[in-house]
């Protein structure tokens, strides 16, 4: 039986690289070799691999290096990068070549383009998805009361709309209530479009989210997640259901969440 190879992660903020790496180890990766965004990557994550690399955002060519002077030839990319640093960023010679190469400049152009730049010298950029399947609830999956019919149809409808928007690559989530779109998200990211979408569903509340995986989603670059951030958000706008796609959301933190979606009733459950 071959040795498993070692893994290079490309780590964005919040939890997620913190748990894959976690799990990575768990599931028998012998050596976790980290590349890190200054203001992006929680610094623990430092603590849960074998060597840790600290670079800004923009900086590809100190990147790739960041593998191939160690000899990673598969690594991963898990966690997000704010939006505005992708739009803000200071590129190295080689990321402004990419750049002025791309027609149009999203998260996924962007990303894609990476993956080429990596190939390129001998990265192959892989999905992180073997390594967190424990952590995507498939169908029927819910944290809390049971929908109503009303709700059940909002959900329908919410699905259909955040697939046409995220086809339309506009974003992911969307806030309905009775029937109306409340809130579509944007460039703003999923908690304002939450924050939003609440406050326009009047002082009852009871809005319902949907947030889906793009179609066609390319799991290698972004996963769509939820967490106790995601579900105390909703709770604070008063939104009183979240619903995912399922074996297509992670969930982070599970015990937390549960706790999150328990204390603030709401509910939690896959489409």
């Amino acid at each position: 039986m071959e040795p498993t190879p070692p893994l290079g992660i490309i780590a964005g903020n919040r939890s997620l690289p913190l748990l894959f790496a976690k799990n990575a180890r768990d599931l028998g990766v012998p050596r976790l070799v980290a590349a890190a965004f200054e203001g992006e990557t929680d610094p623990k994550l430092a603590e849960l691999v074998d060597e840790i690399v600290w670079l800004k955002v923009g900086q590809l060519n100190k990147l790739i290096q960041v593998f191939t002077q160690r000899n990673i030839v598969r690594c991963v990319m898990v966690g997000q990068i704010a939006p505005k640093n992708l739009f803000d960023l200071r590129p190295d010679i080689r990321a402004a070549s990419v750049l002025f190469r791309l027609k149009r400049r999203n998260a996924h152009t962007i990303f894609g383009a990476i993956a080429d730049e990596l190939r390129k010298d001998g990265v192959e950029l892989i999905e992180a998805t073997p390594w967190l399947k424990p952590m995507m609830p498939g169908a029927g999956f819910r944290i809390g009361r049971e929908l109503s019919s009303q709700q059940l149809q909002d959900v329908e409808f919410g699905m259909r709309i955040a697939k046409e928007i995220s086809r339309l690559e506009i974003g992911q989530t969307v806030v309905v209530k009775n029937g109306t779109v409340l809130a579509v998200e944007g460039f703003e990211g999923t908690d304002e479009c939450l924050r939003r979408g609440g406050a326009l569903a009047g002082k009852s509340g009871n809005a319902i989210a949907v947030k889906v995986a793009k179609e066609k989603h390319d799991l290698r670059f972004d996963i769509p997640c939820v967490g106790p951030r995601t579900a105390e958000t909703c709770a604070q706008a008063g939104i009183t259901v979240l619903a995912i796609e399922s074996e297509k959301t992670l969930l982070l933190d599970q015990p937390d969440l549960e706790t999150a979606i328990r204390k603030s009733g709401m509910t939690l459950a896959t489409a």
